[in-house]
């Protein structure tokens, strides 16, 4: 089945080489380490992302807080997305609730429809909810969630699409430990790590027509300014628990 490598199923099919997890490489991968770096300050004691959080310098933190409201969100059904007109990417919702709009975003990055869009549109729709501070926006991060033109192409041949429902998103608790060590850590970039958890399935046509799913997971790095709504600002490599 041509499908992105990251979508796993019950189902054998051409797969393809590219990983979604793996850093970029080069200049990539220290911008990358400087924006995670700032995200997650706080989680140095998570095991495996030690180091690459040292990689790059961590910017020194300010005075600030996080609002009780912020430190968990309970099992709820999936955040309410924007309807897309004619396929298109949803819009990024209006919340400044960093657990909310992840939620929402990760909703947004599990789904696509090679039937009604091109790559280059999907990528299009997905850069309106990145965060407009390039200090802060690890767009390579992003881009690595979606399949490369080449495998689109293919996976468009078999008219396949997938939709994400999201079950459940919170703070991972190191941040939550060590943010409450060091309440003022937070407001020099006002950057979250919320890890989100859901369920991807995928439908597709063609001679072997088929559907599978699969649980989802990911930590993603949230900016929501006081005096702004929120936006994205990374995939982080991994899911911090």
């Amino acid at each position: 089945m041509p499908r992105h490598e990251k979508e796993r199923s019950p189902r054998r099919g051409p797969r393809s080489s590219r990983s979604s997890l793996a850093p970029g490489s080069g200049s990539s991968v220290l911008h990358r380490s400087l924006v995670v770096a700032v995200a997650l300050a706080l989680l140095t004691a998570v095991a495996g992302l030690v180091a690459y959080l040292t990689r790059e310098e961590v910017p020194a933190p300010a005075a600030g807080s996080v609002p009780e409201t912020r430190q968990s969100a309970p099992a709820v059904p999936s955040p309410s997305v924007p309807v897309p007109k004619g396929g298109a990417v949803a819009a990024p919702v209006k919340t400044g609730d960093p657990v909310e709009f992840a939620k929402a975003a990760a909703k947004v990055l599990w789904s696509y429809d090679t039937r009604r869009l091109s790559q280059v549109e999907h990528v299009a729709g997905l850069k309106r909810w990145m965060t407009a501070e390039k200090r802060y926006a690890d767009w390579a991060s992003v881009a690595d969630q979606v399949p490369d033109r080449v495998l689109w192409s293919r996976l468009r041949d078999n008219a396949q699409y997938a939709t994400a429902t999201v079950g459940e998103g919170h703070f991972p608790q190191a941040f939550k430990t060590a943010l409450a060590a060091d309440p003022g850590a937070i407001t020099e970039a006002y950057v979250y790590a919320v890890t989100v958890t859901g369920r991807q399935s995928i439908v597709w046509t063609g001679v072997d027509a088929g559907s599978g799913a699969e649980p989802r997971s990911a930590t993603l790095a949230v900016q929501c300014r006081p005096d702004r709504a929120c936006a994205l600002a990374a995939v982080l490599p991994t899911p911090a628990p």
